[in-house]
């Protein structure tokens, strides 16, 4: 065997190695596990949404991968998405005080009701994009903190 064909099935075989990990991740499912802080109080529920793309996030309830909603009952509240695959999502949280599953506006339209994305992105005058709030999603348990706002 000529030395240029040796090497060619050497940096083959070494390329193979490298990639297969990779095709395996791409397939898997794992969690994402969401701590939310910061709650002003226990009365009615924390709800929150995971996207998968920015269609739709923050808001659009027809767009939203899963949602999920518990009641307080401390001042952080952990909720987990199960069997995401790899790639990257943001997350949508709201304490939703009265339980009435909206975000409740003043006349001017502000929350009323404490608000927060995944990321922690600053809130000055419009909801975060998707890119602001994206977290990658690429083993079997992701973590990641949330601090809700109220204005």
């Amino acid at each position: 065997m000529n030395k240029r064909l040796k090497f060619s099935l050497i940096l083959l075989a070494a390329l193979g190695s490298f990639t297969s990990p990779l095709i395996a991740r791409a397939n898997f499912e794992g969690n994402l596990n969401v701590e939310i802080d910061g709650l002003k109080n226990t009365q009615g529920q924390v709800c929150a949404s995971i996207f998968a793309s920015s269609q739709g996030f923050p808001a659009d309830r027809d767009r939203v991968l899963q949602r999920q909603c518990t009641k307080i009952t401390d001042t952080s509240v952990k909720l987990t998405f199960k069997n995401l695959k790899a790639g990257n999502y943001a997350v949508a949280v709201m304490h939703d005080e009265n339980d009435d599953f909206m975000v409740n506006r003043s006349d001017l339209g502000f929350p009323l009701e404490g608000f927060g994305f995944s990321q922690n992105p600053e809130i000055i005058d419009r909801a975060p994009k998707f890119e602001e709030a994206a977290v990658l999603v690429a083993g079997a348990n992701t973590d990641i903190k949330i601090q809700l706002k109220y204005l």
